[in-house]
């Protein structure tokens, strides 16, 4: 007897095919990996082999001159304090300011809430410009302060509409049973919604600590007082200011200006990844809630 196709079972593809997707993925994996690996054994290679650009698949020779540059630049060390205060500061007043602007934008019994979250979305996309923000910093006394960079960074639009969207798929149920047991729209929030919240909350912290981290441009505009620049303006400090005139120097400056020009062209792949591994050793720690709160509205019951 001639036995029935299952239509509904799931069919298991040929090895062919997985092997095909597996190879391609690998392939993606290289492509993107490769750029940082490449600054990586540029930045422990031979300076000599780094100028000549002979550095492709493996390091050449064994320099670590530039990191011990690094390290010992106490200017650096300041940058990098003032980047934790910018980020941790950042990334408290972003989730505080995103759970308080969404909640009252979740209770569906509050007036004119449609054309509010259809209000907010206009500052999303349109702005003053640089010179009104600049007049505003000055006019506000934020100029050439660390809360120039804090303040105008606390409110995002964007993490409140994210953080409104998972306060509404919270079933009403939970929140009718804790007005019957007397909690009033703090004690909601607070005890309830917050703790369920914790996957939103990861994504919209590793968003705000990665950009807050990568930022430099807003302390180029308002932020004279090296003193107060983060982390990504002393590398873009060290990038760009690495010009030496060798026709005004004697024999052995030149020398030595010469060996400090071909430090400066590996030391900026060395604050590179100086810079860079920190942001990365914080995503595995969002890894468990950053999956499931980045899926949100990805699926419909």
């Amino acid at each position: 007897m001639r036995k029935k196709k299952n239509l509904n079972q799931i069919r298991r593809g040929s090895k062919i095919v997985d092997i095909v997707f597996y190879s391609l993925a690998l392939l993606v994996c290289l492509i993107t990996l490769y750029p940082f690996y490449y600054v990586v054994i540029m930045s422990i290679s031979d300076p000599m082999e780094v100028v000549a650009m002979n550095v492709y698949w493996y390091p050449k020779g064994f320099f670590l001159g530039s990191y011990e540059l690094i390290v010992r630049d106490s200017s650096m060390w300041k940058s990098y304090f003032n980047t934790l205060v910018y980020v941790i500061s950042g990334t408290l007043l972003n989730c505080l300011t995103a759970i308080l602007g969404a909640y009252p934008l979740s209770v569906k019994n509050i007036y004119g809430r449609k054309w509010l979250v259809r209000f907010l979305i206009i500052p999303m996309y349109f702005g003053g410009g640089l010179i009104p923000s600049f007049l505003l910093m000055n006019k506000l006394g934020l100029y050439n302060t660390m809360w120039v960079i804090i303040i105008p960074g606390a409110v995002s639009i964007w993490n409140i509409i994210l953080v409104r969207t998972y306060f509404m798929g919270v079933p009403e149920s939970l929140k009718e049973s804790a007005f019957i047991d007397g909690a009033n729209h703090w004690q909601l929030l607070f005890r309830i919604m917050v703790p369920i919240s914790v996957p939103i909350l990861a994504v919209i912290s590793i968003y705000t600590i990665v950009g807050i981290w990568n930022s430099w441009f807003s302390a180029l505009v308002y932020l004279p007082n090296q003193n107060l620049h983060p982390l990504q303006m002393y590398l873009y400090r060290v990038v760009v200011q690495q010009s030496v005139d060798l026709k005004l120097l004697s024999s052995e400056e030149t020398a030595e200006a010469v060996k400090r020009m071909l430090t400066n062209i590996q030391l900026k792949y060395s604050i590179i990844v100086f810079t860079t591994l920190p942001i990365i050793f914080t995503y595995p720690f969002f890894q468990k809630y950053f999956i499931k709160g980045v899926m949100l509205g990805s699926l419909k019951e």
